[in-house]
This record gives structure tokens, sequence and C-alpha cells, in this order.
């Protein structure tokens, strides 16, 4: 069997210009044969405002990649609208193709997240590995003003809220934060995080203004009420965080995005963790907090109203037992303490920033959704102890 492209050894911003390409090579040629047979449609936008890929861009693109005759390119339309996707496929490997979104391009932060990356390949952590360019394989392509790239395609299942596969997703995590511990970036990362945001207070006071426009049938004293629950209980649960000593607690490159989104499974067992790009330096139990919300808070329907207030404690207790079950990766108990008041944090935060831009979380309206919020954060304040102590013990 042959082998596939070479996995990328190299992040380098300056030498990532792809150079025009006079004649196109078999690659190209084969990208253009297939983009005949398929629905691959010109720049621009396609069905529902997503982003896709001209004939002619793909074809230059794939021209800079050492990937041999192609059987198959299709549209693969996962993620964010503004960053189209492709499934490359050559007669004995799969590759996934992506043009970063503008405002997500910047070849410093794209290399900062590209080094973490390929840190953790050489560590056989379980990710998709980037594909390197032919001429100096590197992590990244730029093409016309765009960033690109190319990535080993992985197959899996989704996570099926097992007991199992949430200790899994904790014991990765866990994993995770040990590899990178001692990582030393050559390119700056970012900072920051939902925790004690100023935008999350800016995004609470926007809402009733956004909800009226939106759902105008509204009534604005309850949204008005709803909201100023939402803002003090996320400042109250800021400053709880803030008094325990987060703020002299070490510094260490998270990912900052760990849900059931962004993992694939066989079975329990996790055999690759995608999307590196909200990567960057924080607490390590900020990003434990915010995956022991998404691993363990239930939804239901699409009424938000009809989703019970509770989380699945068993899930919870289930991904801090994986944490804690990689050596050297223990969380401490002034760590565990501090954890339902950063998931509250991180519940409002997730909620209240899309709703205020768009007066949506997805598809469902701002006005359903966030009396479900305010729920659930009742919930987590009455029953914060009862978690703390599920963990401790």
């Amino acid at each position: 069997m042959p082998s596939p492209a070479r996995p990328a050894t190299t992040t380098n911003p300056a030498a990532a210009d792809a150079a025009t390409v006079g004649g196109k090579n078999r690659s190209a040629q084969s990208a253009m044969g297939s983009i005949s047979g398929t629905g691959v449609s010109s720049l621009g936008s396609g069905a529902g405002g997503r982003q896709t890929f001209a004939a002619d861009e793909l074809a230059i693109v794939l021209s800079h990649y050492d990937l041999g005759p192609l059987t198959e390119i299709k549209e693969f339309p996962r993620g964010s609208r503004k960053a189209p996707k492709l499934i490359v496929g050559t007669p004995d490997h799969f590759y996934l193709l992506k043009r970063r979104a503008r405002g997500r391009d910047d070849p410093y932060k794209v290399a900062f997240c590209h080094g973490l990356q390929m840190h953790l390949a050489d560590r056989q952590f379980p990710l998709p590995h980037l594909i390197g360019t032919r001429q100096d394989n590197n992590s990244m392509l730029k093409w016309n003003g765009a960033t690109y790239e190319l990535f080993e395609f992985i197959q899996g299942n989704s996570y099926d809220q097992s007991l199992e596969a949430t200790t899994e997703a904790g014991r990765t995590v866990a994993l995770f934060h040990k590899l990178l511990a001692d990582h030393q970036p050559r390119f700056d990362p970012p900072r920051g995080s939902y925790h004690a945001s100023r935008s999350v207070a800016a995004s609470s006071n926007a809402i009733p203004t956004t909800l009226m426009k939106t759902e105008p049938e509204l009534d604005r004293q309850h949204i008005g009420r709803v909201t100023q629950f939402l803002h003090e209980s996320y400042q109250a649960a800021s400053k709880r965080v803030k008094d325990a000593g987060l703020d002299q607690w070490p510094l260490q490159i998270a990912h900052s995005d760990w849900h059931p989104g962004n993992m694939l499974f066989r079975g329990p067992r996790v055999v690759a963790v995608i999307d590196y790009d909200a990567a960057r330096m924080q607490q390590r139990i900020i990003d434990v907090a915010n995956g022991a919300l998404q691993f363990s808070i239930i939804g239901g329907g699409e009424d938000p109203g009809e989703w019970p207030d509770y989380l699945d404690e068993s899930r919870f207790k289930r991904f801090i037992r994986g944490y804690d079950s990689v050596p050297d990766a223990v969380l401490s108990r002034a760590e565990l303490k501090v954890m339902p008041y950063l998931m509250i944090e991180a519940l409002i935060a997730e909620s209240v920033i899309p709703i205020a831009a768009t007066g949506q979380f997805g598809r469902m309206p701002g006005g359903k959704f966030l009396p479900m919020v305010e729920r659930k954060v009742r919930w987590l304040q009455a029953n914060a102890d009862k978690l703390i102590a599920a963990v401790e013990n």
C-alpha cells in the first residue's frame, strides 16, 4: 500500500506563501477532474451561506501537496460556515482540506496552534496529523490572501454519553495537559478565557436590546430580570474563583474548547481530538471545568424549556475520575473547590455572547434559551458543595 502524504515537520509563516503555479501537475489535474464530478461549487457561499472552494483555487492549492492521483473530492459541511472543508480521497488514504475563516487566519496564531499539534503528534497523542507541503513540508499554505491546512482524515464516531467514554474524555484532557505542561511555543500564544471576561458583562447588557429586535413579542421586563440574574451570578462566581487564588496558579497551554463535538470515538476510546483554534495559555482548571460541564450537561429536544435543570452527576464524576487517572495530573483540592463556580461562568459566557450578537443560540431563539440557562445556573449554585464533595471523595 502506498504511504500517505508525509506529516508536516515545520510551521513557518514566513515561508508559507505559495508561488504562482504556471502549469498544473498530476495532483492539480486530478483535482480538476474530480471537481467536475462533484458538487464543489465556485468560491463564495453555498447552501445556507456556507463558504465553498473555487475549482481553480482548489487545483492550485492541492498542487502544493504530494498526494498523487485523486479519486474523489467532496464537501465536508461541518464546523464554521466561514471555513470551507473538503474530504480529498486517494486510492488508499483520505485527507481533510480546510481554508481558514477570515479573522482566524493570522499566520502566527496558526503557527502557534500547529506547533502544539506537532508537539503532541510526536508524543503519540490522538489527533489528525498535519500534512506538509511538497516544497518545504510546511504545515500551512498561504495563497491569494487565504490560509490553508491539510490534515489526515480520521474515521470515528460521536460521543455516546456512556460513562466509559466520559472517563476516557477526562483522561485524554489530562494527557493533553501533561504533554504540554513544559512545552515552550515558538510563537506567542493567546491568553484569556471565559473566566472574569469583560465581554460577558457587555453581552449581558446588550441582550435585551437584541432580543427586542429578534423577538419583539417577549416580555422585556422578564428578559431584563433573567439577564440581570445571569450577570450577577457570573460576577459572584468569578469573585469566588478569584478569591480562591486562581490568578496565582500556574499557566499552561490549554485546549479551551474541550467538548464532545471536538472528539472522535471508537467505542469508548478517543481516537482523535480536533479543533485547536481556541488553544491558549490559562490555568488548567479552566479547561477541566469547561470539559466537566460539556460532558455532564443534559439537553433535550428543540424546546430548551423542556430541558432538565440538573447535570448528570455520574458523568461529572467519571470525567474527573478519568482526569485523575493520569499519573502526575491529579487535580488539587483547591482546584476542585472552584470547579462548580467556573462551570457557572462557562455556562453563562457560552450562552450570553452569541445571544447578544444574534439573538439566538445556534438555531434556538434566545428568549427561550436564556430561562433554561437560568434554571441550570440556579441548580449549580444550589448543588456546588455536593459536586465538590463528590469529586473530593
